[in-house]
């Protein structure tokens, strides 16, 4: 299969398969959209974070105008939160939702939520997807996200209060881990049964921005790596914010296919760890969102995508959600500099 046949989505399916591709694969494994893709396609926020059509519309402009190797849904990271009840503060057209008040407070016993993958804003992202698979067809793979146990857990409890549970009481988060772990491991399997064909986990909260490796291996790897195992019908792709690479090596044991990496990961000394204990994993990103991304010239993102090639990322990708006021041309120039670097 020459490069003018193969297909964006067969040569990121191969790239998280390990197999060999005729240029590296490039997209996001975050959210997608900008305003100004929202003006192209006239679906906005936040109909497009609540209505499958809208939500499928603005995805696919990851391909279509873009021209990345595959498109991502959903927009936010709040839909698994909400099922149980937290109250969202609503972004309108300009933010994406947040969580402003959580379902529960520390010692307060979690219930999952009877019939969970018909309530919400579930329905329609799974429609979502479906809408992609049939519209895009070949042409780029469907990433579907889920949010990670950890970021979910504190999405329905107070983030200060999980945090100070975790270094006084850490058996005091087994029951929020326990169902957070379940509400995104069946939204990962009702993903994949619409369609999608890898699933990205954002277990942001697990960064070591906010917690230490001791309290990372102990607390929030081990329901990470639990999910991870039941998600192997698809590649999957695991990305938690910030400097990982004291822990590097315990993210490639939970089985993950890939490794979304913040721009503040080391990647050579990365690979260099990996390398050197015999671990094998695609990485994914190379391109700082909010410094060169958001802020420079395409030609300044032109040659941080091929320095990225050069310092061993086999996918070149936004290191996190990509900015909404991002300019296209710089997306553009991102796409453009990695399928002519071969």
């Amino acid at each position: 299969m020459t490069i003018q046949t193969i297909s964006g989505r067969d040569i990121l399916l191969t790239a998280l398969k390990g197999g060999k591709v005729p240029r590296p694969a490039v997209c996001s494994a975050n959210p997608t959209a900008t305003y100004d893709l929202m003006e192209k396609v006239s679906s906005y926020w936040p109909e497009a974070i609540r209505n499958s059509g809208g939500m499928a519309k603005l995805a696919a402009t990851a391909h279509t105008i873009l021209g990345f190797d595959a498109v991502r849904v959903p927009f936010c990271q709040t839909i698994e939160a909400e099922v149980f009840g937290s109250v969202l503060r609503e972004g309108g057209r300009v933010n994406v939702p947040s969580i402003s008040r959580h379902r529960y407070k520390i010692g307060e016993p979690p219930t999952f939520p009877e019939d969970f993958l018909s309530k919400g804003r579930i329905p329609e992202l799974l429609e979502a997807v479906k809408i992609l698979k049939d519209t895009l067809g070949d042409g780029a793979a469907v990433i579907g996200g889920i949010v990670g146990p950890f970021s979910i857990a504190g999405n329905i409890v107070d983030v200060t209060e999980l945090l100070v549970a975790c270094m006084k009481e850490p058996d005091s988060m087994t029951p929020y881990l326990e169902v957070a772990e379940q509400a995104g491991t069946m939204l990962g399997k009702a993903l994949i049964a619409a369609g999608a064909d890898v699933i990205c986990i954002e277990d942001m909260l697990a960064s070591l921005d906010l917690i230490s490796p001791t309290i990372f291996r102990n607390i929030a790897w081990p329901w990470e790596k639990k999910q991870i195992q039941q998600l192997q019908e698809v590649p999957t792709i695991l990305h938690i914010c910030g400097k990982v690479d004291p822990v590097i090596v315990d993210l490639v044991n939970t089985g993950v296919s890939a490794l979304s990496l913040d721009i503040k990961v080391d990647i050579r000394a990365a690979k260099a760890t990996l390398a050197r204990v015999g671990k094998k994993v695609r990485l994914i990103g190379g391109i700082d969102c909010i410094r060169t991304l958001l802020q420079k010239r395409p030609e300044d993102v032109e040659n941080e995508a091929l320095n990225a090639l050069d310092d061993g990322y086999d996918i070149i990708a936004p290191c996190c959600s990509i900015p909404p006021a991002t300019p296209t041309e710089n997306l553009l120039a991102m796409v453009r500099a990695v399928k002519e670097s071969v």
